[in-house]
């Protein structure tokens, strides 16, 4: 049986200068995301097209929701399968090609978890739990993209 989740975000735009979009440099790309009862993200465009730096970007937002997403897949996984995990960080990684148009795609991201578990008789298991994760993952699921994973998993010391 499926079941139906609906999620929902504003959008702000915040880089009206006093003209709008009057010209191409004439306008920020400063924007809020925000969603009730949260914390507001600030929100730019890719240094690239003219954003800030400083804040998050939506490409950054995109492979940060991939990597998020993997985690949490994982270690619901995990603890089916018995495995304890004591730690997790991910350095993802994502490719992006601009288009002759001004338009582009994602064409891959590689998730590089680094896995600690609890005892030295997890980590073979532990290791193939990423196909599954990656199975159950909404968002790699909704990408028209490759998503790699380049996993390592090591006994808490």
């Amino acid at each position: 049986m499926d079941f139906d989740h609906h999620y929902a975000v504003t959008v702000e735009w915040r880089g009206d200068r006093g003209t709008g979009t009057s010209g191409y440099r004439d306008y920020g790309r400063e924007h809020l995301v925000t969603a009730s009862g949260k914390t507001a993200i600030e929100g730019s465009a890719d240094p690239a097209f003219r954003g800030d730096a400083s804040r998050w970007n939506p490409e950054e937002m995109l492979l940060a929701a991939l990597a998020q997403c993997h985690m949490l897949s994982y270690l619901h996984v995990a603890v089916m399968n018995g495995v304890v995990v004591t730690g997790y960080t991910d350095d993802a990684v994502g490719a992006m090609v601009q288009t002759h148009d001004g338009g582009g795609r994602f064409t891959s991201a590689t998730l590089r978890p680094r896995v600690e578990v609890a005892d030295a008789s997890m980590v073979e298991l532990a290791s193939g739990l990423h196909h599954e994760a990656s199975r159950l993952c909404f968002i790699a699921a909704s990408v028209n993209f490759p998503v790699h994973h380049e996993p390592e998993t090591r006994a808490r010391s």
